[in-house]
């Protein structure tokens, strides 16, 4: 049997509670999703969020009874996935990010460089 290499994946502020809070179908596919991303694939509900200087912030978007639900997790770091935030968009406007959520992931991605380089310095590391 082929062990897989897998990164682990932390989370910032409320972002794992935010998305066990979400119905179970969408915390599956997420789940999944998240899974990929450790294993290094690309999510097939995945995209890349516009605004963040190239690929490293990654938004997962779920549909579910009328309802939009995402999550936002960057790979700019080697070591770790890190989920940034998870929510329901409320806005009936187009298929854009609401304002409020993307300057929510970016406070949250300063944070998460911080939390990262105090993770590493515990000498934490994905499974070699």
């Amino acid at each position: 049997m082929i062990e897989e290499k897998y990164k682990p994946v932390l989370w910032i502020c409320s972002a794992k509670r935010d998305l066990m809070e979400m119905p179970s179908d969408v915390v599956t596919d997420f789940g999944y999703a998240l899974y990929q991303a450790q294993i290094g694939e690309y999510p097939d509900i995945a995209k890349t969020l516009s605004g963040f200087g190239g690929a490293s912030v990654i938004e997962l978007i779920q549909d579910h009874k009328g309802d939009t639900f995402r999550a936002v997790y960057t790979v700019k770091f080697s070591d770790a996935i890190v989920v940034l935030h998870a929510f329901q968009k409320k806005s009936k406007r187009g298929i854009e990010t609401p304002k409020q959520d993307l300057e929510l992931i970016r406070s949250r991605l300063k944070l998460a460089e911080e939390m990262y380089k105090e993770w590493k310095s515990k000498g934490r590391k994905s499974n070699d």
